[in-house]
């Protein structure tokens, strides 16, 4: 037999959890998704407009127009719609009770941190380089954010990171807070950096 401290310990999640992982997986995945679609249809008529594109600040035409929006050679959203189904994925597989390994939460963990890079990497450039914002890519940006936090926050809870006492304790009790104070900064960010178009 397998010594007790050999084995791979397979861990779950709380319903809260899941339920998390399922609606900011879906959101990730609906916005994805219309970007996607307005991606083709702009492709297709480079005078097309899309729908979010309200004024020369909220202009989602303008981002999808970008480099920044082909990274990879591809599309972005074509990415996310393949992460945040992943992600959805995850979350149901917990509400129905699943469990997983260390190494597998570390996997997800590393995703979401991928996530969070990319994402904090394409506000940069849609406040700075762009000069545009595109709504549904905001939508995308908070529910990275709270999947980052939230699965960041349950690696540490269960050790599969080394963290000190105090950061398990706060992540047990404020969890909360780190999404709230991440998602108010980039919100401060958009506030001034179109301060005069937003009080004109």
């Amino acid at each position: 037999m397998v010594p007790e401290q050999g084995r791979v310990r397979a861990v779950g999640a709380g319903r809260g959890f899941g339920v998390l992982l399922v609606v900011t997986g879906a959101a990730g995945l609906l916005a994805s998704w219309v970007i996607t679609l307005d991606k083709f249809k702009l492709l297709q008529n480079p005078n097309f407009t899309p729908g979010c594109s309200l004024n020369p600040v909220v202009s989602c035409g303008s981002v999808m127009k970008s480099a920044q929006a082909s990274v990879f050679g591809f599309p972005n959203p074509m990415l996310g719609l393949v992460a945040y189904g992943i992600v959805v994925c995850v979350g149901m597989s917990l509400l129905a009770g699943a469990a997983f390994p260390r190494w597998y939460w570390l996997a997800f963990d590393a995703g979401c941190v991928f996530g969070i890079g990319f994402v904090s990497w394409l506000q940069f450039e849609s406040l700075y380089r762009i000069n545009a914002l595109c709504l549904w890519c905001c939508l995308a940006w908070v529910a990275t954010i709270l999947m980052f936090w939230y699965a960041t926050s349950f690696a540490v809870l269960h050790r599969f990171l080394p963290a000190p006492a105090p950061l398990r304790a706060f992540c047990a009790e404020f969890t909360w807070v780190l999404p709230l104070l991440h998602t108010g900064v980039v919100g401060m960010l958009i506030l001034t950096r179109w301060w005069d178009f937003w009080t004109g």
